[in-house]
């Protein structure tokens, strides 16, 4: 990726001491090079937000007020925007006009929005609308949905693509409170990262609360026909109506799952934990917004056997929602722990033997980012560097598989219990605040090391975070599930493939199966197996993914159709990198990419789009 020379802004390191919501003082230094903002002199504290979102236009509009504290007692304030038009600017409760501009457009970043106030200014009201190029915002015509009656509209923040919908201080380190008053057509119901309504009323009026402080990248909106179901006293599923039932099934377990994690690490503190299914065209797999994670339709396979992603958004009300990378460079600190945390979830919920499977399966996906990014590259280390990029760099499988992998170390060393007490005392530590790698390793070194120097060298945790590849002492995990696989594998070519449906029955046993298929398979091997498995046709999202993978690799062409079908079907980046990624690698085959893309790219998501032209070009 071509590199953007930026200049980044020094910022403060929000931190907040024992009150969940003071989230200002004590605070440390910390570059985010991703937002233009100055919360070091002037930081946002809460939000009073008041919209109207229109289809007819597929815009937002209303006023951001934001409660601030003036730091330094200066003369203004900076905020960031992207796309935005901001109409007008005034201070106080008796909105008094002030004056503002806007400085010079940075690629992916947008522009600083720098608004005059006054030393004892404590409110700025900012008047705005957004546009059609809103990268968070996607807006699907009711063919588009899976009702297909109504719109749809929902928000995507991370990772610096909240100002794209609301003027803020967009950087992880600064954390704020909201409530929200959102007008949408009468028809049609609003949900938000905050407490939310459970069935729709007359008005179209609805309001939010949020009273636990949250970075920007946390804000979401959601508006369509969706109903809820209830699955426990603090647990339930939105949905369109035709999904509701399937998912409430589906996500049955979610009330055991919070629960499990509350053993774990430490009680849940964010009141109710629901989720929302969205259209296919939701960009990734979930996103974990306080209160209300979203999800993709993908993970309602019909069988419970996807719902390790859920455990992992519901992970996050821990690692990084509660504490938070307080910069991009640190998104390890959310992803690897949330991972970490998402495995014991699962071991708790489906037993040992589905561990073993997913930690084997994890492996074998950090082993292949690794290959593809080559040892040494940079971005294979866990604290990155991607400032003058686009922020969404940051995101690959590695500070999820690597830092996992750290984590799981760490715990082989110290012991289990004694691992579990350090997580829920850090958790405890920090929580409601936004921290950096440096941070992470004090508090490690000072609460977990204490001087141990064997026990940090049997650790190596500077390697781990600082270095790139994969450090010698990392685990490599065994599953008696997947050695039966294994050993299927070496004789199903003289034994002929009818009966494994009946041995190769789980998701993970199929995915493992599928992975290992030999290089040298042939077209009539190919067709025996889907005959067998019917992968082609049947079988979930993973499934579906994994198989397409090898159709792709070995030009099973009876699989074309379902290919381009699944791919103009979703818009889950990952999923679709892994296969577009196999089609460049021949010029029939780019070529053919190139084609399902422009038939597909007006139903996917503006950041899946943009990763997708990264590959093609």
């Amino acid at each position: 990726m071509k590199k953007i020379y930026f200049l980044g802004l020094i910022l403060l390191l929000v931190a907040c001491q024992k009150k969940e919501n003071d989230v200002t003082k004590n605070a440390d230094s910390a570059k985010d090079t991703h937002t233009f903002s100055n919360p070091e002199s002037a930081v946002v504290k809460h939000l009073d937000l008041d919209i109207k979102v229109d289809f007819e236009t597929q815009t937002i509009s209303g006023k951001a007020s934001w409660t601030i504290d003036n730091l330094s007692k200066g003369n203004e304030i900076i905020l960031d925007e992207n796309t935005l038009n901001i109409q007008k600017v005034t201070l106080g409760d008796d909105e008094k006009a002030t004056a503002f501009k806007l400085g010079e457009e940075v690629k992916y970043h947008g522009k600083p929005l720098i608004i005059q106030i006054e030393p004892t200014t404590t409110k700025v009201n900012i008047y705005y609308t957004t546009t059609k190029d809103a990268v968070a915002l996607q807006w699907l015509t009711p063919a588009q949905t899976a009702d297909q009656k109504h719109p749809f509209l929902f928000s995507q923040g991370e990772s610096i693509w909240s100002r794209t919908w609301i003027p803020c201080q967009d950087s992880p380190a600064v954390r704020y409170t909201y409530n929200a008053k959102v007008t949408v057509p009468k028809d049609l119901m609003a949900v938000m990262s905050a407490v939310n309504p459970q069935q729709k009323n007359d008005t179209g009026v609805y309001t939010f609360k949020q009273d636990k402080a949250i970075p920007s990248y946390l804000m979401a909106i959601a508006v369509g026909d969706m109903g809820f179901k209830s699955i426990d006293q603090r647990t339930g599923v939105y949905a369109e109506k035709s999904v509701l039932d399937k998912a409430a099934w589906e996500f049955g377990e979610l009330g055991k799952m919070v629960t499990a994690a509350e053993k774990l690490f430490g009680p849940y503190r964010w009141g109710r934990y629901d989720v929302l299914v969205l259209p296919p065209s939701f960009p990734y797999g979930g996103m974990e917004n306080p209160n209300l994670t979203f999800l993709t339709p993908g993970v309602i396979a019909g069988d419970r056997s996807l719902t390790s992603l859920l455990a992992h958004e519901l992970g996050h009300s821990w690692s990084g929602n509660l504490v938070t990378n307080a910069t991009w460079n640190d998104v390890w600190l959310n992803e690897g722990f949330t991972t970490y945390v998402e495995h014991r979830i699962g071991e708790a919920i489906f037993g040992v033997q589905e561990a073993k499977m997913q930690d084997v399966l994890s492996r074998k996906t950090l082993a292949d980012n690794m290959q593809d990014y080559g040892p040494n590259n940079p971005a294979t280390q866990l604290k990155v560097n991607v400032d003058g990029q686009n922020a969404d760099e940051s995101l690959s499988d590695i500070p999820y598989e690597k830092g996992y992998a750290f984590l799981q170390t760490v715990e082989n060393v110290v012991g289990r219990k004694a691992f579990d007490q350090f997580i829920t005392e850090y958790f405890n530590a920090h929580a409601f605040q936004s921290i950096t790698t440096e941070d992470f390793l004090k508090y490690f070194n000072d609460h977990l090391i204490k001087g141990n120097k064997e026990l940090a060298n049997k650790i190596k945790a500077e390697t781990w975070i600082y270095k790139p590849g994969i450090p010698s002492n990392i685990i490599t995990p065994v599953s008696e599930d997947f050695n039966a696989i294994d050993q299927i594998q070496k004789t199903w070519r003289q034994t002929g493939v009818k009966g494994l449906s009946a041995k190769i029955k789980s998701t993970n046993e199929k995915q493992h199966f599928i992975d290992y298929l030999p290089s040298d398979i042939t077209q009539k091997e190919m067709t025996a197996i889907d005959q067998e498995f019917n992968f082609t046709q049947g079988g979930n999202f993973v499934i579906k993914r994994q198989w397409f993978v090898q159709a792709i690799k070995h030009q099973y062409k009876p699989a074309y159709l379902a290919i381009e079908k699944f791919m103009i079907s979703t818009s889950r980046t990952g999923s679709l990198q892994t296969l577009y990624k196999e089609m460049v690698k021949t010029p029939d085959g780019k070529t053919w990419a190139k084609q399902i893309f422009e038939k597909a790219k007006s139903g996917y998501h503006l950041t899946t789009v943009q990763d997708l032209q990264k590959t093609l070009e």
